[in-house]
């Protein structure tokens, strides 16, 4: 079983922030765990994360995401590697969160700041080493200012950086000035790993010097997300444009169902369930779309599966030009 250390190259490519599977009465559903984990995996993602946003995190207990944490790292068996958010309001249990995955055969844990408590970037810094010092597995920072009300400021990951610990940041933000300013301030440290969160605009970091993204999408469509890296990281143009423009009608039709800030998440998970790979079920407080909802969503659904049979041929048109 192959292992994944600092010793290893930085991680690359697509790593889709897993989402939940969970039964009606809110327990995990670990068939589909099972068959997600494999659809990712035979999708060609270079790495699993769960427990981020995506993963509806914060709506889990305790127990839920250890339980979590143990099936996936058991059933990916070391194919590729396992990230798990550990973010939390409380260091203790973050800390806690960190060893049972680095006993659980993790790669690496991902936190975002606390959430709560209103810090500034020294005591944000303070925080991070108190983590990064606590745990015996290498972390990614994350930056999730919409969700969490607080920016890692680059000059804090700048010294962040030189824990041994920490190896690389994710971004959310969906700030493309903040993400250049982190290529380039991280342009002599080729070993800091820097990840985009929103898939809309992962190509074009890519090209400019990011390690690939965190993509919801991949969930619905690993191949397809792993296929725009790919492009992007040959500077395949032709193939940048074909890729994104699905990319983007996902965004625009899977994400945007009904009207909800938590719509990203509903209309991901729903989509899912018409691929068979999990059910249609939330941790509070999201709750499941309404019965038209899901019937406009279906549709939509519909319309991305012609659209990506159009794309296969476009492709296979480009590979004839070369």
């Amino acid at each position: 079983m192959p292992t994944f250390s600092g010793d290893n190259p930085p991680l690359r490519g697509i790593i889709p922030p897993m989402i939940t599977p969970l039964h009606a009465d809110g327990s995990l559903d670990l068939d589909s765990v099972k068959k997600l984990i494999e659809h990712l995996i035979s999708g060609g993602v270079h790495g699993i994360f769960i427990l981020g946003t995506t993963g509806e995190f914060s709506g889990l207990s305790y127990s839920i995401r250890k339980e979590l944490i143990s099936n996936t790292c058991r059933l990916v068996a070391g194919r590729v590697p396992v990230l798990v958010g550990i973010t939390d309001v409380s260091l203790h249990e973050s800390i806690e969160l960190a060893n049972y995955s680095a006993e659980a055969g993790a790669y690496a844990v991902v936190a975002a700041p606390p959430f709560y408590m209103n810090i500034d970037q020294q005591e944000m810094y303070t925080y991070f080493r108190q983590l990064a010092d606590g745990i015996a597995i290498p972390m990614f920072l994350y930056n999730m200012p919409s969700h969490t009300k607080l920016s890692i400021e680059v000059n804090t990951a700048i010294k962040l950086s030189s824990h041994e610990r920490i190896i690389g940041l994710k971004d959310s933000s969906a700030h493309a000035v903040y993400f250049q300013l982190l290529i380039h301030a991280f342009r002599e440290q080729k070993d800091f790993v820097l990840m985009v969160g929103p898939e809309e605009m992962m190509p074009e970091t890519v090209l400019t010097g990011g390690f690939g993204g965190v993509c919801g999408g991949a969930n619905l469509y690993p191949k397809l997300y792993v296929a725009l890296y790919d492009a992007a990281v040959n500077k395949d143009f032709e193939k940048i444009s074909a890729y994104q423009r699905c990319v983007m009608e996902v965004s625009k039709n899977i994400y945007n169902v009904g009207g909800y800030k938590s719509s990203y998440m509903k209309g991901l998970k729903t989509a899912l369930s018409f691929k068979g790979l999990c059910q249609a079920n939330f941790a509070p407080p999201l709750y499941p779309f309404s019965a038209t909802e899901v019937q406009e969503l279906k549709v939509r659904f519909d319309k991305i599966s012609d659209m990506l049979a159009s794309l296969e041929e476009e492709v296979l048109a480009l590979n004839g030009k070369k």
